[in-house]
C-alpha cells in the first residue's frame, strides 16, 4: 500500500488479487463444438456487450480435466486483454462454462475484500486506467501488458461500501443499455421469423388467410429453383431507386470533416441493425464536396470491401465511404425486407466478391447484378405494416443506448478518482458537487 487521498488508500493489483492466465491450448485441440473458448476478440465483444460470432471451442473432456486440475474462472474474476488491443476488461458473469487463451488475457482472481470487482472493472474503463496500462505494455510491432507488469500496477481504493456504491450508479446504467439489446434482439428475431417463413419458406398467407405453399400454393420454375406464382426472379438493382457506393471526402482538408452529417464506415455497422452514431462525422462543406453520395434513413448499407456482407439501416441523412454500397429502395419496396434479405444471402455476396485476390471486393456493378427472388407489392406491404414499430422501437432503444453510454462516460472520471471528488465525498460537477449521484 501507498499514499492516500482521504479515506481512498494506495495498493498495487498484486496485494489484493492473483494475477495469472490460462493453461496453453494448442490448435489440434479445437473442437467443432463444446465449451465455448474465448480469445482477446470475444472478451472486447463481451465487454462491449456485444453477441459473439465464429467462436472457437474446445471439448467438454479437455475442459474437466483443466478444471479439476488448475481451476477455471468464476463469475467475479475479471479478465483483460492483453495483446494488441491491450486493457479491455471483462467482468465474468456466465451461466455456462467457457475457457481462454493463455498469452491473450490475463487472469484476476481471488480478489480480496479491499476491492469489489465491479468496481475494479469500470476503473480499467477510465483513462486514469488506460494512461496506467499504456505506461507498462512491451514490444513495438505487436504490443503486449504482460503479468508481471499488471501486478505492480497502482490503483487508489476508497473504503469498500463506497466502491460498491460507485459500482452500483455505473451498473444502473449498463444494466438498462443490456436490456436495451436483449430487446432489439427479441424484436429482430421476431421480424425475421416472418421474414423466412413468408419470404425464404414461401408460407406467406393467402387469400384464405392460410400458408401459401403449406396449402397447396402454385409453385413455377425459375433460375433460382421454385418460386411462387407472381413473384419473379431480378436483381438488387432492380429494387432499388439508386445503389450508392460511398466516397471519402478529401482528409488533407479537414474542413470536409465536423458534425453536421453521418460519416458511416464499416466499424460503426458491426453488431447494429441502425447505425446511430459513427466515428466520424462530416462537415456541411464536406457533404457538398459529394452531395449525390448522401443516402436517407432506412437505407441499407452493405459492406463490400474486405469484411463483406455486413448489413446495417441507416437511422438519419448520411454518406459512407467507398467500402459501403448503400441500397435506396424503390416505391413500395420495404426496407425491413431488403435488410433480412441481404442478411440471409451473405456467402452468396462473399462469393460474388472472391475474385482469386486476397482483398474481397464487390463492386457497385457487380453488386447490383446480383440475382434476388423478388415477391409481390402487397407483401412488402404487409411486411411493413408488422415490422415497423418493431424496428422504429430497435432505432429508439439504440438512440437510448448511445444516450445512456455518454451519461455513464461523463460519470467515469468523477467516480473514479478522489481528485472527482469534494472534502464532503460528493462528485465535483464543473468544480461543484452534485447531491443527486
Amino acid at each position: 500500500m501507498g499514499k492516500s487521498y482521504s479515506n481512498w488508500k494506495e495498493y498495487s493489483f498484486k496485494d489484493f488479487c492473483d494475477i495469472t492466465s490460462s493453461k496453453r491450448i494448442f490448435y489440434r485441440e479445437y473442437v467443432k463444438s463444446g465449451i465455448p473458448f474465448y480469445r482477446s476478440k470475444e472478451i472486447i465483444a463481451k465487454s462491449n456487450g456485444k453477441e459473439l460470432n465464429d467462436c472457437l471451442y474446445i471439448s467438454k473432456d479437455r475442459f474437466e480435466e483443466i478444471k479439476n486440475k488448475y481451476g477455471i474462472p468464476i463469475n467475479g474474476d475479471i479478465l483483460i486483454t492483453a495483446v494488441g488491443t491491450y486493457g479491455i476488461p471483462y467482468l465474468i458473469n456466465e451461466d455456462g462454462d467457457f475457457y481462454f487463451k493463455d498469452g491473450n488475457l490475463i487472469w484476476l482472481k481471488n480478489i480480496k475484500n479491499v476491492a469489489d470487482s465491479n468496481f475494479l472493472f469500470y476503473w480499467f474503463k477510465s483513462e486514469e486506467a488506460k494512461n496506467k496500462v499504456e505506461g507498462i505494455i512491451i514490444g513495438s510491432v505487436q504490443k503486449a501488458l504482460t503479468i508481471d507488469a499488471m501486478k505492480n500496477i497502482k490503483i487508489n481504493l476508497p473504503p469498500l461500501a463506497e466502491q460498491k456504491r460507485i459500482a452500483s450508479i455505473l451498473s444502473a446504467l449498463d444494466d438498462k443499455i443490456e436490456l436495451n439489446n436483449k430487446t432489439n434482439k427479441i424484436l429482430e428475431d421476431m421480424a425475421q421469423t416472418i421474414f423466412k417463413e413468408w419470404f425464404i419458406n414461401f408460407n406467406f398467407p393467402n387469400e384464405d388467410g392460410k400458408p401459401y405453399k403449406k396449402s397447396g400454393g402454385e409453385m413455377i420454375d425459375s433460375e433460382l429453383g421454385k418460386i411462387p406464382k407472381g413473384w419473379k426472379v431480378g436483381t438488387i438493382g432492380d429494387i432499388a431507386r439508386q445503389v450508392i457506393c460511398g466516397k471519402t471526402p478529401p482528409t488533407k482538408d479537414k474542413e470536409n470533416y465536423g458534425s453536421y452529417m453521418p460519416f458511416i464506415t464499416i466499424p460503426d455497422m458491426h453488431n447494429n441493425i441502425y447505425v446511430v452514431k459513427t466515428e466520424r462525422y462530416l462537415s456541411k462543406k464536406g457533404v457538398n464536396t459529394q452531395s449525390k453520395k448522401t443516402i436517407p434513413k432506412n437505407s441499407i448499407c452493405v459492406s463490400c470491401i474486405a469484411t463483406v456482407g455486413v448489413v446495417s439501416l441507416v437511422s438519419e441523412y448520411s454518406q459512407t465511404n467507398q467500402q459501403i454500397n448503400s441500397i435506396i429502395p424503390k416505391g413500395k419496396v420495404s426496407s425491413y425486407w431488403v435488410y433480412f434479405y441481404i442478411k440471409n444471402i451473405k456467402d452468396m455476396i462473399i462469393n460474388y466478391a472472391s475474385s482469386g485476390t486476397t482483398t474481397l471486393n464487390l463492386n457497385k456493378s457487380q453488386f447490383e447484378k446480383i440475382k434476388i427472388i423478388i415477391p409481390s407489392d402487397n407483401l412488402f406491404m404487409s411486411l411493413n405494416e408488422i415490422a415497423k414499430s418493431s424496428f422504429d422501437m430497435i432505432r429508439n432503444n439504440q438512440i437510448e443506448n448511445e444516450k445512456l453510454s455518454n451519461i455513464r462516460d461523463s460519470l467515469l472520471p468523477k467516480l473514479m478518482t478522489p481528485k472527482g471528488r469534494r472534502a464532503d465525498g460528493e462528485i465535483r460537477v464543473n468544480g461543484s458537487g452534485n447531491n443527486g449521484v
